[in-house]
């Protein structure tokens, strides 16, 4: 797909100036060191030594057929990481796979970073829209997806990847929300060039699907209390998304908003 030179401009510029901001360099893995860093990282952050997220070899070749497979550097660290993949050819879609920041680094900006030039990176191969899933749970990253990038949620997913039994996920179920970035979209663009988006409100119907505010603490201290959050919001939002509802805003105060399918 040919995209306009201004638009592959203001990508890379916003690529650019978020990722000063955060005060890293952000550049593609170059060689087996490097590779070996990352998959490092990816354990420091989510455990399983054993059994990592993924392999060293497995990377290698991704970056070797031309798939996405980036790190955020502060000097000569490795802070920041994001993998990606080509989905089916006549989509134009990139996969995001995996995408994790160092423990320490939160509210610094390098997941935004990140994900900017991730989409500078798809744009100047006339990518046009990348694709990753998330736990619906976690609202912190709900919030950074929806209204940070101008993501939105397309489907709910349940138990995904089947149980995981990780510093994050806490051998709870996998579900997941797959977002679809549309990286042109007016939403995005604004949200890229740090101006909020006013949402339009039509006069379709809403629902608020309410989400914790830390369920990483609360997998922590009651994996009870979490699991009964896990079925409170798959019972909510799955049926409301089956159906043709669209998420369509996040709030730490209200949760999801949904706009409901016209009867």
């Amino acid at each position: 797909m040919s995209i306009e030179a201004s638009s592959l401009d203001l990508a890379a510029e916003d690529a650019a100036r978020w990722a000063a901001k955060a005060a890293v360099v952000i550049r593609e893995v170059r060689d087996l060191h490097e590779a070996r860093a990352v998959i490092d990282l990816l354990v420091g952050i989510w455990g399983r030594p054993e059994n990592p997220l993924i392999t060293v070899e497995f990377l290698r070749a991704l970056t070797k057929a031309g798939n996405y497979v980036t790190g955020a550097y502060a000097g000569d660290r490795l802070v920041g990481v994001c993998i990606g993949f080509h989905a089916e050819p006549a989509a134009r879609t990139l996969h995001s796979h995996i995408a994790g920041v160092a423990p320490g680094l939160a509210g610094r900006g390098v997941g935004r970073a990140i994900k900017l030039h991730q989409r500078a990176w798809a744009l100047a191969r006339g990518i046009v829209t990348i694709e990753w899933t998330f736990d619906p749970l976690v609202s912190r990253n709900a919030y950074f997806n929806i209204v940070k990038l101008g993501a939105l949620p397309v489907e709910y997913l349940t138990n995904f990847y089947g149980v995981m039994h990780d510093a994050i996920n806490g051998g709870d179920d996998t579900d997941r929300l797959l977002v679809r970035w549309d990286l042109l979209s007016p939403r995005a663009l604004a949200a890229c060039s740090g101006t909020p988006f006013e949402r339009p409100i039509g006069g379709a119907p809403y629902r608020k699907v309410a989400a914790p505010a830390d369920i990483e603490a609360l997998r922590a201290g009651d994996a009870a209390a979490a699991a009964a959050w896990r079925l409170r919001l798959r019972d909510e939002l799955e049926p409301l998304m089956a159906s043709g509802g669209r998420v369509v805003d996040f709030d730490a105060g209200f949760g999801y908003l949904v706009e409901l399918a016209r009867p």
